[in-house]
């Protein structure tokens, strides 16, 4: 095999001050270092690593939230005569797998960094006539079957045929911590995705509504392992805590239609709790604007009336398939659509349009300050 190393790239980290920039960037590294063994080096705007086992560092690159794209590659001296040597083995080994063949068109894409006594057109020229000497493959420079990326770093060249796309967005632990109101449905998991993939360190909250529903686990775990694939260098907790008493208070002691206003609204003040101890700065929750009824304008704004701390909701402009691709991408949506005993303190015909008054009225009559205490005493981690 001649791949040899990794070239990572990142995007926005580019374009922050050099002091954000190079807090970012070493965090970057360090949770590339969680993940992958062998050596991690930055220089000139790249990430560069060398590690023990190529196949499972490419596999783990695809979940790290910073990086845009990245390249298995190989280096070589740069002069005219080791350039050619490397091209030359590359080539053959792409030929004989099957990759690059003689039917194929192809394109040299070259770029440089540092001084040289070439440009950037001579050397891709230079490339281009050793693949041709190969394969004697047609060059098409606009739409190419196969491309060939030479990058001149200063006195090493980089050779390599694919730029592997990335998550994009910044090094988690970089942006804060939140608490996520994570379920095993579709939508939750997702808005958590998102928050990590802008760089926030997630602590997952689940709300146990037994009775009212099954009051098992598993999907909520396996749902968790899952997310706990993209949270290299961070740690991702999961609590929960038992919540059908809470619900059992709002359905005997408050209007029917309000019993999913005020669900959501005591999720807000029970994780505005967990939040001080955990150090937390936001809730995040899993809201798409009109997709169910506690998620209408009037009802978010009675539900998180009451919360001082800032709710942030992801997915809030998408609809129901924008958010179901980005679930089958993350791997979350085969799990959610799980069968589940679903929750039956849904009432049949739920407010839509709550009053606010009303809605302040009926979380008083119930006393919720303390079935707030009750819910978090009940604080348990899952593991």
């Amino acid at each position: 095999m001649l791949d040899e190393l990794i070239i990572v790239r990142y995007g926005e980290i580019g374009i922050k001050s050099p002091k954000v920039r190079g807090k970012f960037e070493r965090k970057l590294i360090e949770n590339i270092k969680t993940v992958i063994d062998g050596d991690v080096k930055l220089k000139q705007g790249r990430i560069f690593i060398y590690p023990q086992d190529l196949g499972e560092a490419v596999e783990y690159l695809q979940r790290i939230p910073g990086i845009v794209s990245y390249s298995p590659a190989s280096v070589t001296k740069t002069d005219h005569d080791s350039i050619k040597e490397l091209i030359e083995l590359y080539i053959n080994e792409l030929v004989d797998k099957g990759v690059f063949s003689s039917e194929d068109s192809f394109a040299i894409r070259c770029r440089r960094v540092g001084e040289h006594d070439f440009t950037s057109q001579e050397m891709a020229a230079y490339c281009g006539s050793v693949v041709y000497g190969i394969t004697e493959s047609k060059v098409d420079l606009s739409n190419p079957d196969f491309e060939l990326f030479v990058e001149v770093r200063g006195d090493k060249t980089y050779i390599f045929n694919q730029k592997i796309q990335g998550l994009g967005g910044l090094p988690l632990g970089t942006q804060g911590k939140v608490i996520s109101l994570i379920s095993s449905g579709i939508d939750s998991p997702v808005a958590t995705f998102l928050m990590m993939k802008r760089g926030c360190s997630v602590t997952l909250l689940n709300f146990n509504t037994y009775p009212y529903s099954s009051g098992s686990n598993d999907k909520i775990l396996k749902i968790y392992q899952k997310l706990k694939e993209y949270s290299a260098g961070a740690k991702l907790t999961l609590y929960q805590v038992d919540y059908g008493d809470y619900l059992h208070k709002c359905i005997d002691e408050a209007p029917d239609r309000m019993t999913c206003v005020l669900c959501k609204s005591g999720m807000y003040q029970i994780a505005e709790r967990l939040a001080k101890d955990e150090n937390a700065l936001a809730i995040v929750d899993g809201s798409s604007l009109g997709q169910v009824a506690s998620q209408t304008l009037p009802n978010i704004l009675a539900t998180r009336y009451s919360t001082l701390m800032p709710v942030l909701s992801p997915l809030i402009g998408l609809d129901k398939v924008e958010i179901e691709n980005i679930a089958k991408k993350i791997g979350t949506y085969d799990i959610s659509i799980l069968p589940d005993s679903g929750c039956s303190a849904v009432p049949r015909h739920p407010e839509t349009h709550a009053e606010l008054s009303q809605v302040l009225e009926a979380l008083d009559n119930i006393g919720v300050e303390d079935e707030y205490d009750n819910a978090i005493s009940t604080l348990k981690l899952i593991k």
